[in-house]
């Protein structure tokens, strides 16, 4: 028995064995009620949530759900420590450890915040106001770097380094860094021209030179489309800036200019009615403004009319509804009143070598690929 008491009463680093075994236990105590408390609480939020329109409980409940095992048990081993006759310096390095524990489980649950906050706006304004929703997550973005530097220089400065020689020696390295990444800096300072100006925003359908598609997301580094074969087609933010941007979903009436052409043999009353023709059946259309028809010019093989008309709308199917039910009217008009449509063909006239003044006269209908 005296052994044992022996054993136990020994002295390390000026403490006995029982107070190191003391410590451990509370430890595994303090750990234990911390992570029951917090299992605890999520599953009674939870619970209440389900009866509850708001989402302040939910929000509360992902934080607290957020809270990390490992950090919990740096905090236990703090308080755990309470109970030790530690030097100084061992001590201040344990409330420094603690310190950073707390300002590491702060910086998560305000990244968690931060999340609530933008998946909130998203979820609201992404159908109404895909601008606005486009500029929420940049900020989220920016808001989450601006917690995480403000926690590292926190961390920093309870560890004992000069904050203020830190940030100036930082200025000097943020030159170098910027030389060695400015592509990357490049496309940062893009992406935020495109938040901030909204060329274009997520649902758009945009033309980029020879790519077409709807834009899925907008990046730090890149903007991604989808095309209208079903990939996705990736630009950096620099580059997309760098090239024409035809936004359609920007377009509140669409243009339309066709030409149709009609043989040389049609008569001159026929050709002066065409005009009207085509602007009745137009006119006839829902959605649908007429401009002008005109007899524009003398091809090689037809007499060329060009049309011009506005559809009232930007939808792209709606268009070519309208297109297709116009060309169908002109087709079934122009057969009625017996007017011919125009196709290449070519006239050979052939003179007779016996003397005879005579011609033989072919018209060759020839068929053009296009």
């Amino acid at each position: 028995m005296e052994e044992l008491l022996d054993v136990i009463n020994r002295r390390y680093y000026d403490n006995p064995v029982w107070a190191w075994f003391l410590a451990v236990f509370i430890t595994f105590c303090v750990l234990f009620v911390l992570q029951f408390i917090k299992t605890f609480t999520v599953k009674r939020l939870i619970t209440f949530a389900e009866r509850t329109k708001t989402e302040i409980d939910n929000l509360i409940a992902d934080l607290i759900r957020r809270t990390n095992l490992f950090i919990l048990l740096l905090i236990s081993l703090f308080i755990a420590s309470r109970i030790l006759s530690l030097p100084e310096s061992a001590d201040k390095f344990i409330r420094s450890v603690a310190i950073i524990a707390f300002l590491l489980q702060g910086a998560i649950w305000g990244n968690g915040l931060i999340d609530f906050w933008v998946s909130r706006y998203m979820k609201e304004k992404l159908v109404e106001d895909a601008a606005k929703a486009t500029t929420i997550t940049a900020l989220g973005f920016i808001s989450k770097l601006v917690l995480w530097s403000l926690i590292l220089l926190l961390a920093l400065d309870n560890l004992g380094f000069d904050i203020t020689a830190l940030v100036a020696g930082l200025g000097i390295g943020g030159v170098a860094v910027a030389l060695a990444a400015q592509n990357i800096l490049g496309d940062l300072f893009a992406s935020m021209s495109i938040v901030l100006d909204k060329p274009f925003v997520i649902g758009d359908f945009i033309i980029v030179d020879e790519y077409l598609g709807t834009v899925e997301h907008i990046g730090l580094k890149t903007t991604r489309i989808r095309s209208l074969y079903g990939e996705q087609i990736v630009f950096s933010n620099n580059d997309l800036l760098k090239s024409r941007i035809r936004n359609y979903k920007r377009m509140f009436e669409r243009r339309v200019v066709f030409s149709i052409g009609v043989v040389y043999e049609t008569p001159y009353e026929k050709l002066t009615a065409i005009p009207g023709m085509i602007r009745e059946i137009i006119e006839s259309q829902s959605f649908t403004r007429f401009d002008r028809a005109h007899f524009k010019e003398y091809g090689n093989f037809s007499l060329n009319f060009e049309v011009v008309y506005y559809v009232l709308n930007p939808d792209y199917n709606l268009y070519m509804d309208i297109q297709q039910a116009i060309n169908l009217a002109i087709f079934k008009r122009f057969k009625e009143e017996g007017i011919e449509f125009a196709y290449p063909t070519q006239t050979i006239y052939v003179q007779r070598t016996d003397g005879l003044n005579k011609e033989a006269k072919w018209q060759v209908a020839s068929k053009q690929e296009n």
